[in-house]
């Protein structure tokens, strides 16, 4: 029987929603769409899509530390980016810049909108732990 490991960031929006930020399946960790959000679970407003990016990839590395694993056993992203075309190139720098040599493969959609407003981007990821570290 696969054993299922979920992690929260406990913040107000998991149970308001009815989510987890992630769940371990077996080999297998699916994480849900993570964005810039401070310890309270409040959205971190700015107008600059790098500062965004960081923030959301600081919130995936807090499960990867949860789980014990490294990104480079992400193994898929899907990025939904407000004005892709416009924020594309911050998008590459900001995706180059967390994951290094390492390339998961990735999906990016440009959508309308996000959950808050002035939010730009959300990062969903697939890890499997069986890769090396």
């Amino acid at each position: 029987m696969t054993s299922i490991d979920v992690y929260d960031h406990a913040i107000p929006a998991e149970s308001h929603f009815g989510y987890a930020q992630a769940i371990r399946s077996g080999d297998l960790i699916h994480v849900s769409g993570q964005l810039s959000f401070d310890e309270a679970g409040g959205f971190r407003p700015t107008d600059d899509i790098a500062t965004q990016l960081q923030g959301t990839y600081a919130n995936i590395d807090k499960v990867l530390a949860h789980y014990g694993v490294t990104r480079n056993q992400i193994v898929s992203q899907t990025l939904y980016v407000v004005d892709l075309v416009k924020n594309a190139d911050a998008v590459a720098e900001g995706n180059r810049a967390y994951f290094g040599t390492h390339r998961p493969v990735s999906t990016a959609l440009g959508v309308t909108e996000l959950t808050f407003p002035g939010q730009a981007v959300e990062i969903s990821c697939v890890i499997d732990t069986k890769l090396p570290a």
